[in-house]
């Protein structure tokens, strides 16, 4: 698509969205053309945390959920009386997808004393069988309280984030064996060998990625956090350890600072810095306007699953609002600090 194509559909493309009354709201991850029209139509880019609580507040009729399935059913779940659209329902995570509902359902009925916690990349069907739905911008704080409240928790599915919220707290946890084919990736080796060459450089590592490069860090966080660290941080060079979507916005909103990707393959691989998720990659102009035009990749969560799954998601919600201070401070993993708080 050349520049002129790309502008008359951005145009068209906001036209529509004023005339049906849809509002965009799209993943840090997405392509970077399409986040700058969420913001430019009065939508936001956020992550998955955030695009819960806006779509929720927001008052147009009609959402357009620019990310992945489970970040549409999750507006669905929050909106019922609103039509939830996605630019490819196809678009799906490698989480939701290593977590069947009946695996899962089976799981938890293995471990009937426990506190279910399923992180935000799950289907509809897993949350409705959760007491906790969380983001990895509020986990740590919620497990912490669980755990502070005597609670057992069985947790699903990342691996990498479940291992870091239980050496972060403390918690009793028992881990779904499931991973992030993005934050899998990183290499550890890699991201040592480029600290070296990059000594005044902070590393920030999403906790999805696996122990021994969380072990590197010298922050670790949800895209939020990690996009504020680069904007609010006194160094000048960052290095990144999430998907590379997130560095549009980092350029945009901290153009000084110098990013760089970190590694997610050894020197004989053709690619160094492939982190991009394939699904987030799905989203497009073209299947944006599909959407405003011909109404197609409508999201639909049938009752009862909706109800059931709207309950964790609005426990985690009201747990955010009431606990800003103790939620600042366990983004960053500072499980002394919480525990001074």
């Amino acid at each position: 698509m050349n520049t002129s194509e790309k502008s008359s559909i951005k145009q068209r493309i906001k036209e529509l969205l004023h005339a049906t009354d849809t509002v965009l709201v799209a993943h840090y991850y997405v392509d970077g053309d399409i986040q700058d029209l969420a913001l430019e139509t009065g939508g936001c880019v956020a992550d998955s945390l955030e695009m819960a609580r806006f779509g929720k507040a927001h008052p147009a009729k009609n959402l357009i959920v620019a990310g992945v399935r489970f970040m549409g059913e999750t507006s669905k779940i929050l909106s019922p009386n609103k039509r939830v659209f996605m630019p490819d329902l196809e678009a799906t995570c490698s989480l939701d997808l290593g977590c069947p509902r009946n695996d899962f359902h089976m799981f938890c009925d293995t471990h009937p004393d426990r506190t279910v916690v399923v992180y935000a990349n799950t289907s509809a069907a897993v949350k409705a069988r959760a007491d906790w739905m969380v983001t990895s911008s509020c986990a740590l704080a919620i497990v912490y309280q669980l755990h502070l409240s005597g609670k057992k928790i069985l947790w699903a599915p990342d691996k990498h984030l479940g291992n870091y919220i239980q050496q972060q707290t403390g918690a009793d946890m028992i881990l779904w064996d499931g991973a992030c084919i993005v934050h899998d990736e990183f290499k550890a080796v890699e991201l040592a060998a480029l600290r070296e060459k990059y000594p005044l450089a902070k590393i920030l590592v999403h906790p999805e990625s696996p122990a021994n490069v969380i072990a590197l860090a010298d922050m670790v966080g949800s895209t939020a956090s990690m996009l504020k660290a680069v904007i609010d941080g006194t160094a000048t060079e960052y290095i990144i350890a999430t998907d590379q979507g997130i560095l549009h916005r980092m350029r945009q909103l901290a153009p000084q600072k110098i990013l760089i990707e970190a590694p997610t393959a050894g020197n004989s691989a053709t690619c160094k810095s492939c982190a991009h998720c394939p699904w987030m990659a799905m989203n497009s102009l073209s299947s944006i306007l599909q959407c405003l035009e011909n109404y197609v990749g409508e999201i639909h969560v049938p009752e009862p699953t909706r109800h059931k799954a709207q309950v964790c998601i609005e426990r985690m919600l009201d747990f955010t609002q009431n606990n800003p201070e103790l939620l600042a401070i366990a983004q960053h993993g500072f499980v002394a600090q919480i525990g001074a708080a």
